[in-house]
């Protein structure tokens, strides 16, 4: 008699579904906040109709596997993250599924109901009736991605702006108004000058994209008269490691294509320091 060997099924990435809508939403929420609402959107049913009374469960060591944290450290964080979700909202103004602007601007809670388990480290949450259809039954203007690709973030402007990216993922070119990006990202009025923004906001959050995502990305900045008002970013998969030191030979311009320079920038780099420093470098002949 002979036996055949199964192999253990391949288990699939659990992937987040969101709205653009919701994407683009106005909203702040805490890196561990982000992770328990990530991590129970990754959980709502695509293929059927959702009610609010479903409940999501995240646990301590749930949260400890998706950052690399320690459980009992995870478990601290889940239980202030937990208190601190039911007083957060977002502020939305476009409907579910491409439908457009809403007549009129909506603010409500992520979630209606939380418990928490303290003997299991663990929560429930109910997402409120208002928000479940910009995460289920979505057929048009939808973002995804894998949970993975952002898990080991730690700075919420990173988690954020790669959703605001991924919504562009299919051109690999995004170009956002920074009064924009601040209004999605609720800064009201801190980091007022361009100079504190990239460096609190812009910069950490495109070196943690760069090493934590299976994104590469690099940007510059658009003025309209002396002030800068737009960000435009490019991105794409990351490629293969080269072997280093090896820099592709200049033009006879002596400079490095656009290309050439984003794939070669540093993470947190922008395109302009990376021509900057690439342009500079004496090559072998």
């Amino acid at each position: 008699m002979s036996y055949k060997l199964l192999e253990a099924p391949v288990k699939k990435p659990v992937m987040v579904y969101k709205s653009n809508a919701l994407v683009e939403a106005s909203y702040r929420l805490s890196v561990q906040e982000q992770r328990i609402i990530l991590a129970c959107i990754g959980q709502v049913r695509r293929d059927e109709p959702v009610t609010d009374e479903v409940l999501y469960s995240v646990t301590a060591a749930d949260l400890a596997g998706l950052s690399g944290m320690a459980v009992g450290d995870a478990y601290k964080e889940l239980k202030d993250a937990a208190l601190r979700l039911k007083r957060r909202d977002v502020r939305l103004t476009q409907e579910p599924n491409g439908k457009g602007k809403k007549p009129k601007v909506m603010i409500t809670g992520w979630v209606q109901t939380i418990f928490y388990i303290d003997g299991e480290g663990r929560i429930e949450l109910r997402f409120s009736k208002d928000m479940l259809p910009y995460l289920t039954e979505l057929t048009r203007q939808f973002t995804k991605y894998a949970l993975a690709d952002v898990a080991k973030m730690d700075s919420t402007h990173a988690i954020r702006l790669y959703e605001l990216l991924m919504q562009w993922d299919s051109l690999g070119t995004r170009e956002i108004e920074l009064d924009q990006l601040r209004e999605c990202l609720q800064l009201e009025s801190r980091y007022p000058s361009i100079k504190d923004f990239k460096l609190r906001v812009l910069d950490t959050a495109i070196a943690q994209i760069n090493e934590h995502s299976p994104l590469q990305v690099s940007w510059t900045q658009r003025k309209t008269g002396r002030r800068v008002t737009h960000l435009a970013f490019t991105f794409g998969p990351k490629k293969p490691v080269k072997a280093a030191g090896k820099v592709p030979a200049k033009r006879k311009s002596g400079k490095l294509t656009d290309a050439e320079v984003a794939k070669l920038a540093r993470p947190g780099e922008s395109w302009e320091a990376a021509h900057a420093r690439l342009n500079q470098i004496a090559l072998p002949i």
